[in-house]
């Protein structure tokens, strides 16, 4: 029997690479997307049964190839994570139209074109998982958050719309809200003078995202806010 299928888009040294290795434990065979071929270098020698395909994630052609390369080479997906998430942040005002543009592509233009990959498959034999990774920002937008903030937002209206779309049709759509600092050494060397409740582990995040897309249908999660001990909220 093929072992199942679980598609990462986003990898990085943090969530992305933990969400990975957390399916890859529970025995699924991994793909693992990112822009960079060598962001993926390093991170794929750490998954085991896993493939790294460079993608970019705001292009249909470039998702459709990849997708169809992942369903040759290791069968349709069962689940889909979409950990891509872009935005630079600064005021309305000092906002340019081109970073507003692909906040939005990244995270919501990407988000459709990576369901639209998978979901008929997923409808067909009657169920699989679309696991998305969210942040509070998608719930209010701050001063300085312009484009990310909208981008989110966009985000988190887009999965409602697949999971009240897809649900009836056995396919369970999430969103996970992560609200806090992710523990990385790059986040360690920026904030270090912060106690460690502060700072959410990847790993933890993971176990979250794997435990959602093995819920029961009678009782299914669609959105879940992960935030750290130390978090004001």
């Amino acid at each position: 029997m093929a072992k199942p299928v679980c598609v990462v888009a986003g990898v990085g040294p943090g969530n992305g690479l933990a969400i990975s290795q957390r399916f890859a434990q529970a025995d699924y065979q991994i793909a693992m997307l990112a822009r960079q071929e060598s962001t993926l270098e390093p991170l794929q020698a750490q998954v085991a049964n896993s493939m790294a395909l460079p993608c970019d994630l705001t292009e249909s052609r470039d998702i459709a190839a990849t997708f169809a390369r992942v369903k040759a080479e290791l069968g349709p997906p069962d689940v889909l994570i979409y950990n891509a998430g872009s935005g630079l942040f600064g005021a309305p005002l000092d906002t340019r139209p081109e970073d507003f543009t692909t906040a939005w592509r990244v995270n919501a233009l990407g988000l459709l074109l990576s369901a639209q990959q998978v979901a008929p498959d997923m409808i067909s034999r009657g169920g699989g998982s679309i696991i998305v990774t969210g942040a509070t920002a998608s719930l209010r937008g701050g001063a300085n958050f312009t484009a990310f903030a909208s981008a989110k937002a966009a985000q988190r209206n887009l999965a409602q719309s697949l999971s009240r779309s897809l649900g009836p049709q056995g396919v369970h759509v999430a969103l996970v809200i992560v609200d806090g600092i992710i523990d990385t050494p790059r986040t360690r060397e920026l904030f270090g003078d912060k106690p460690d409740a502060t700072y959410l582990k990847p790993a933890a995040i993971a176990d979250s995202v794997f435990q959602i897309s093995a819920q029961d249908r009678s009782a299914w999660t669609f959105e879940l806010d992960l935030r750290p001990s130390g978090e004001a909220w």
